[in-house]
């Protein structure tokens, strides 16, 4: 896809990988307005304030972004939160409402909210953002890899509702990345300027394909295929030991 000249609005751009693909589509050519809840963290961009788990106010914030920007052109929807679980105590069903609520919830209500007005102008893209977790989970964050599978599942789904629209649907699928002190506690999370590197080069390409893969989320993409996949789940499963009375 053309990343530059582009109209981008980035859910969840505030920080972190999102606010690092909104500097970089800047970098491109594009304007770009970032959405999030806290958005007095950034002081480079425009900014709209947004909850994905609040339906009232992704309305407002769609109307306030296309009176601003009739001619938007890509949505990248990537709120999410990530929270440890122990499945031993029910306690954690409201970890798990939360998850739900931001990441597959607020995706796909960011979705719908901004879809008629693609359709309508008869093109553009729509960015999804789901995780390596989505296909090798993390035992320690249990909903948090059922959310992106559920986003990833989507996404399939939307890419075929919307062909012939003009809509092209793609999804980033990042694996570890430094942001957010993920650096301090997994040393094989990728820097997120060599990350942005990848991503911003896999999705000018065109035809961009339907999945962005940088190589360091290939295994987990792929463990499956590969014969991996259990051997990589257990070696993951010896977080657990992390948790409280293991």
């Amino acid at each position: 896809m053309d990343i530059s000249e582009r109209t981008v609005l980035i859910v969840g751009g505030t920080s972190g990988i999102g606010l690092g693909l909104a500097r970089r589509f800047v970098a491109a050519g594009s304007r770009v307005i970032v959405g999030g809840r806290n958005t007095g963290r950034v002081d480079d961009l425009e900014t709209v304030e947004i909850d994905v788990a609040d339906p009232d106010s992704i309305f407002r914030a769609r109307d306030e972004v296309l009176a601003r920007h009739p001619g938007l052109d890509v949505v990248v929807t990537m709120s999410g939160v990530m929270l440890v679980e122990d499945l031993r105590d029910p306690a954690h069903i409201t970890q798990a409402e939360t998850t739900i609520a931001i990441n597959l919830l607020g995706t796909i209500r960011v979705i719908d909210a901004f879809t008629p007005h693609l359709i309508e102008r008869g093109g553009g893209n729509i960015i999804t953002v789901t995780s390596g977790i989505a296909f090798l989970p993390f035992p320690l964050m249990p909903t948090y890899a059922a959310s992106k599978a559920g986003v990833h599942a989507y996404t399939e789904s939307l890419r075929a509702q919307l062909a012939g629209t003009g809509v092209e649907v793609t999804e980033l699928i990042p694996p570890a990345v430094a942001t957010a002190g993920q650096e301090k506690i997994n040393p094989a999370a990728l820097p997120l300027d060599g990350f942005l590197d990848e991503v911003t080069e896999l999705l000018s390409e065109n035809p961009t394909s339907n999945e962005i893969l940088v190589k360091g989320v290939l295994m987990h993409r792929w463990a499956e295929r590969d014969g991996t996949y259990a051997e990589l789940v257990e070696r993951r499963s010896r977080s657990l030991s992390t948790l409280p009375g293991r």
